[in-house]
């Protein structure tokens, strides 16, 4: 079973920052999207950024959009979530995804074969 492993969450006041770390197997690292999602309490997991492994694209939510940015580190097998100017709406477990269907899209998080179990990001106002 493919198993995503994520790390660095954490604790943070309003403003503040946090990179989130996951390692992701060899074999799924070609996988054409990597994807950050997340889930806030009684809400929908929602798609947060996505990462094309191929053409290098990126795609964000809109309400994450100049404060977060996805990258990668190929050599390592890594994906990373820099996110910056952090709010409390924020505040969610945070999932690394690979492996999306094809004919899926990025943001839609049943189309998604491949999960981390999840790292806490809390952030106080």
């Amino acid at each position: 079973q493919v198993k995503l492993v994520e790390s660095g969450g954490g604790s943070v006041q309003a403003g503040g920052s946090l990179r989130l770390s996951c390692a992701v197997p060899r074999y799924t690292y070609s996988s054409t999207r990597m994807n950050w999602f997340r889930q806030a309490p009684g809400k929908e997991r929602e798609g947060v950024a996505s990462l094309s492994t191929g053409l290098g694209s990126t795609y964000y939510a809109d309400s994450v959009k100049g404060r977060f940015t996805i990258s990668r580190d190929s050599a390592k097998n890594m994906v990373y979530l820099q996110m910056n100017s952090l709010k409390p709406e924020d505040t969610a477990m945070y999932y690394c995804a690979a492996g999306m269907r094809s004919g899926g899209s990025w943001y839609i998080w049943t189309d998604f074969d491949y999960w981390g179990q999840g790292t806490q990001v809390t952030v106080s106002s």
